[in-house]
């Protein structure tokens, strides 16, 4: 555990998602559809600083300037006195589904311009690669380049890879991988379960994601990835999903029905919290009590999902305005802790 500097306003947000302000036609560098467009807003429509995301023709999500320009994000952060983001690519980038080669290409794409914006600013953002985990063996050579020669503290991986939950034997050698290079790993659901039955009132963000984040949480878990590889650092956005609030069923599970549950790994799941970390992108006081309470106040680490709408919108406020935290607590939860996962030094950002 690092040691904490109670009086440093020191604030590092693990969970941020930034985008190049323009790239290629993905459809026509690689031939076919179904991968990510942007369009820019024309002047004359008063919205100069947005630009519109489309998968092929049909219209996913409007994003402004602070998702792409490294200035309006600093000067968002200054304004919410965040020292540091960990910047990663929007999950809808992930792009599993498409060939590898193509997944590969775009990864390395994305990856060279975070590594960019960090060289640019190395005391105010680190970052997290993405990688084409429908083709590990691509994978693990990726994560190898962006850690040692772009120097990113790590990876942001989804919750699941296409038809592969992540206790899946193929995807062991990346975790491996991640674990013999020091690389933090982020996880961040996407493609949601039942996202078809969840049709209106944004369900899939709001159900759906925790759920997903939950079954990535057991599946390393019962797959034994955790047991196996006892120094990955991984972390789950969210607040870990619904698994903090289902502990109890999934160890109650485990009790009565090891036939079922235990079949891959005969560790209780309860052994596993303190052995990695959530963000605090809970939304609820309570909810971040209970959260500290579970995990432990090392073990949760300052989480926005900076710029889009479900994030905290002032980042660390939650944290901070819990006054039963001690201000030893609030100093783990703003910084300490992320620089823990990150495997950072303490000196790494001066306050």
């Amino acid at each position: 555990m690092y040691p904490v500097r109670v009086t440093a306003p020191l604030k590092i947000d693990i969970h941020t998602h930034i985008l190049p302000e323009r790239w290629p036609d993905l459809r026509e560098r690689y031939g076919r559809p179904g991968f990510v467009r942007i369009e820019h807003m024309p002047r004359e429509l008063g919205k100069p600083c947005c630009a519109r995301m489309y998968i092929d023709d049909k219209f996913f999500r409007e994003v402004q300037d602070n998702c792409w320009d490294p200035a309006v994000r600093l000067n968002d952060c200054d304004a919410c006195a965040v020292t540091v983001q960990a910047l990663s690519t929007v999950p809808v980038m992930f792009s599993y589904w498409a060939e590898p080669e193509h997944a590969l290409d775009l990864s390395r794409f994305l990856n060279d311009h975070i590594a960019a914006i960090v060289r640019d600013y190395p005391d105010r953002f680190v970052g997290l690669a993405t990688i084409p985990m429908q083709a590990p063996d691509l994978a693990c050579a990726e994560l190898e380049r962006c850690v040692r020669d772009l120097g990113l503290a790590g990876v942001q991986i989804g919750s699941h890879v296409n038809d592969w939950n992540l206790d899946e034997p193929e995807l062991f050698p990346v975790f491996e991988t991640a674990a013999k290079l020091g690389a933090a790993v982020f996880v961040h659901p996407w493609d949601m379960m039942g996202k078809d039955r969840m049709p209106r009132y944004w369900l899939p963000w709001l159900v759906g994601m925790p759920a997903e984040t939950s079954l990535a949480v057991c599946s390393l878990i019962f797959g034994g990835v955790l047991e196996r590889l006892p120094a990955l650092r991984v972390a789950f956005a969210h607040g870990g999903g619904s698994f903090p609030g289902t502990i109890g069923r999934i160890e109650h599970g485990f009790n009565v029905r090891p036939d079922l549950v235990a079949v891959r790994n005969n560790v209780n799941p309860r052994q596993y919290l303190g052995k990695f970390w959530v963000d605090s992108l809970v939304h609820d006081a309570d909810a971040l009590r209970a959260l500290v309470r579970l995990m432990g106040d090392t073990r949760v680490c300052l989480g926005s999902d900076y710029p889009f709408p479900l994030g905290e919108h002032h980042p660390g406020a939650l944290i901070e305005s819990i006054d039963d935290f001690t201000p030893a607590t609030k100093a783990r939860l703003l910084a300490a802790n992320a620089l823990e996962f990150l495997g950072l030094p303490e000196s790494a950002f001066t306050p």
